[in-house]
């Protein structure tokens, strides 16, 4: 497993994104999931910065574990800020048109749809937020 702990601020989304697409790249990640796992880290990077510890800066730690068999990673993010469970959020209806949505919750909504498996828990005063991605 490798480890990034960074402060939970939008300008970092790069360097999160070098740091999940470095582990990738040695694991031979095709590149269109690779860049699904990078849209669906955005969302949920670019969440946390913007609302979780708001108007206060924090930290994120970010998790990789790439596994062998089926070649996977998973990914975790946790952060000290308010707790909140973005899948508890109904999914918007993606029929309607953008006027008829309500706002909010697409974002999340593309995460599940994008991962394999996406899980959230608060534990010990931290928000933990997984995704799992078949590395095809």
């Amino acid at each position: 497993m490798k480890e990034l702990v960074i402060e939970a601020e939008r300008k970092n989304l790069p360097k999160v994104q070098g740091f999940i697409d470095e582990q990738l790249e040695a694991a031979s990640c095709p590149a269109l999931t690779q860049i699904a796992i990078d849209v669906a880290l955005e969302e949920i990077f670019v969440n946390i910065a913007s609302y979780a510890y708001s108007p206060e800066i924090g930290t994120v730690m970010i998790q990789v574990t790439v596994h062998e068999d089926p070649l996977s990673a998973k990914i975790t993010l946790i952060d000290h800020g308010r707790p909140y469970n973005p899948l508890e959020n109904p999914d918007p209806d993606p029929t309607l048109t953008v006027r008829q949505r309500k706002k909010g919750g697409l974002g999340i909504y593309m995460v599940k749809q994008s991962m394999d498996k996406v899980n959230y828990e608060y534990r010990d005063g931290k928000n933990i937020l997984t995704i799992e991605k078949i590395l095809r």
